[in-house]
């Protein structure tokens, strides 16, 4: 698991060099900030498409050669991007058929890889396992951006890529020598109970589709809740990106350097959310949801912050329980389906991140037009905790007769034991 996490830092620190620079790249060769979202867009759009498919192969294939393939495949695209920008022959064109290429593979990559962290480690540690993945993605993401403008200044454009290539085959060559936890194998390949709606119809290991992955989706109110409760935060709470950046500049006056600050402190908040996040045993979805209400009431406090100093007061707790909501939700999608069906689970949550992802920013942006930055985030925050307030009380109501039934029930039962023992 130390190796593992070694290689998760180093893959990346190179990723998000990588992704920094290749903005930097295509308003070089566009000059247009649209052409730069619609680069991202073209890397997000499979995992909106194929992402299903991509969580059924991981299913049906072994968990390290898929993703040690997968990695060295992605470095493989790096290097060529890499080779293109020495020649001088990376244009708009190419570029977004190998950001697509990317998008592609790391359908496969990106379930593999969590699924393996997991296999390293015993059952009872996975929550552990995965706040420690969240730990070294943040740390890697704060290393990868500042030495982005460091590879650029001193070895050129292609050095980032190149890095990034590196990494890659790095992870790769780590994977073979990883142990998998005692029964972590078996866990994933056997052993399994039944889809709850196929029952009866075929064993567990045949249960290998993407409709069954959907399926079973569809059909876990966990996984649902779960979904809604993230999917209404990213969109109206998460892109601090783009709200904070606007709030610093605009009603607070301050300039590139103050929203450099700003996003510092985020980063620490995220490293020590992820530090705590690593905690929780048994976390469930109420918790994610209370985190990610009291995480919308700080953020319409912030949304009326006076100065810049009350704003950095409130991002560092803003980020450390977006951040422990983040993984206690995370822990929750990873450990709640039966190991058959946990790639394809992956699956079906990266198709709705990834249509949240490119819908949210454009929706958050319209709210901005409309209200300001302060508006935003104090809109935003209400939408957020109004929406999970509101899905507590309609599940408190629905539990509320199923537990008086019960109570009925034991009571009746208790009745006749109770008349024995007279």
């Amino acid at each position: 698991m130390r190796w593992w996490s070694l290689a998760n830092f180093v893959s990346n620190a190179g990723t998000w060099m990588q992704l920094t620079v290749q903005n930097l790249l295509v308003l070089q060769i566009t000059g247009s900030a649209a052409a730069t979202g619609l680069s991202v867009s073209v890397q997000a759009a499979p995992g909106l498409l194929v992402s299903l498919a991509g969580g059924a192969a991981v299913d049906r294939w072994p968990r390290k050669l898929t993703a040690a393939v997968s990695q060295a495949l992605l470095g493989t695209v790096a290097f060529v991007t890499a080779a293109l920008v020495v020649l001088g022959r990376l244009d708009l064109p190419v570029l977004m058929v190998l950001a697509g290429i990317t998008g592609l593979i790391a359908t496969v990559d990106a379930p593999a890889c969590a699924l393996l962290g997991n296999d390293l480690v015993p059952a009872e540690d996975v929550p552990s396992a995965i706040g420690v993945g969240s730990l070294v993605h943040s740390a890697g993401r704060l290393a990868g951006t500042a030495l982005a403008g460091v590879a650029v200044g001193f070895f050129g454009t292609a050095a980032a890529y190149a890095a990034n290539g590196v990494s890659f085959l790095f992870v790769a060559a780590v994977i073979p020598f990883l142990r998998p936890a005692y029964g972590a194998v078996r866990r994933a390949r056997g052993g399994a109970p039944a889809i709850p709606a196929q029952r009866g119809t075929r064993p567990a290991d045949q249960d290998m589709t993407v409709r069954q992955g959907l399926a079973f989706f569809m059909r876990r109110p966990r996984l649902v809740a779960l979904a809604g409760i993230t999917g209404i935060s990213a969109v109206f709470g998460r892109n601090y990106g783009l709200t904070l950046a606007v709030l610093v500049t605009g009603p607070l006056a301050g300039g590139a350097g103050a929203f450099g600050t700003v996003s510092t402190v985020l980063a620490v908040g995220g490293i020590i959310g992820a530090v705590l996040g690593a905690k929780l045993r048994r976390p469930s979805v109420r918790i994610v949801g209370t985190l990610a209400a009291a995480g919308a009431l700080l953020q319409i406090v912030a949304g009326l912050s006076p100065s810049l100093a009350v704003l950095l007061v409130l991002v560092l707790p803003m980020a450390v329980v977006e951040t422990v909501s983040d993984t206690a939700g995370t822990t929750v999608l990873q450990t709640d389906p039966p190991a058959h069906m946990r790639g394809r689970v992956l699956g079906v949550w990266r198709t709705i991140s990834t249509a949240w992802g490119l819908g949210g920013p454009p929706a958050l942006g319209l709210l901005m037009q409309l209200a300001g930055a302060r508006g935003a985030l104090v809109t935003g925050g209400l939408i957020i905790a109004g929406a999970i307030g509101a899905g507590f009380a309609l599940r408190g109501r629905r539990t509320a007769p199923a537990v008086a039934l019960r109570t009925r029930e034991l009571g009746v039962q208790a009745q006749p034991e109770l008349s024995t023992a007279a």
